[in-house]
């Protein structure tokens, strides 16, 4: 079959984004081909503008498209507390709780020594600059349940601790509605320990 070279491209563009295999390329390209040219338009119009407008708040690190976040720049936010996540995806993710009411910041990774990511390449600097406010009273881990992410909790506790900080972790357990045959032996072991009194 002969190669139609701008399709080839526009597949191979999509098979380097995360999660999509070589068949789901091929079937978005064809699906955006099969586009009206106005909608098309709009889709690589969206994506241009996401890129040019998005940026990080040069506060948190968080992703926005004003100086600084809405987050931060809100007089609504809890002030006291910090919780530390590792990607701006987290922050959305913890936001549609609608319970937690105090700040974030965002270190874009985790530690992995294997992959070659330390201290230097997260926001690291950029959050111990926040905590010279005396404003701030709890620094909340929210790292992934993973071995970077406790890596990651563990090193910033060490860090925070001397500074008279409250540092907590977030728990980690069986999840609302799981049964317990099913739970694996680490996330058994993670209840167990984080157990509360009744």
């Amino acid at each position: 079959m002969e190669t139609i070279a701008p399709l080839a491209k526009l597949i191979e563009h999509f098979r380097s984004l995360p999660g999509i295999g070589a068949k789901s390329a091929v079937r978005l390209a064809y699906h955006v081909l099969d586009m009206e040219p106005a909608k098309a338009q709009a889709l690589a119009s969206a994506i241009t503008e996401a890129r040019e407008r998005i940026g990080f708040c040069p506060v948190c690190c968080n992703l926005t498209d004003v100086n600084p976040c809405r987050i931060c720049s809100s007089d609504k936010r809890d002030r006291s507390i910090i919780c530390v996540v590792e990607q701006p995806q987290d922050v959305a993710a913890i936001e549609r709780m609608h319970d937690y009411h105090g700040l974030y910041h965002v270190l874009h990774g985790a530690l992995s020594p294997l992959d070659g990511i330390g201290p230097d390449r997260l926001r690291i600097k950029e959050l111990l600059s926040r905590l010279n406010d005396e404003a701030v009273k709890e620094v909340i881990i929210a790292t992934d349940p993973d071995v970077e992410g406790e890596a990651t909790s563990m090193y910033l506790a060490r860090l925070l601790k001397p500074l008279g900080l409250k540092v907590t972790r977030i728990a980690h357990g069986l999840p609302v509605g799981g049964d317990l045959e099913y739970a694996d032996e680490i996330t058994l072991a993670k209840a167990m320990e984080n157990r509360v009194t009744l």
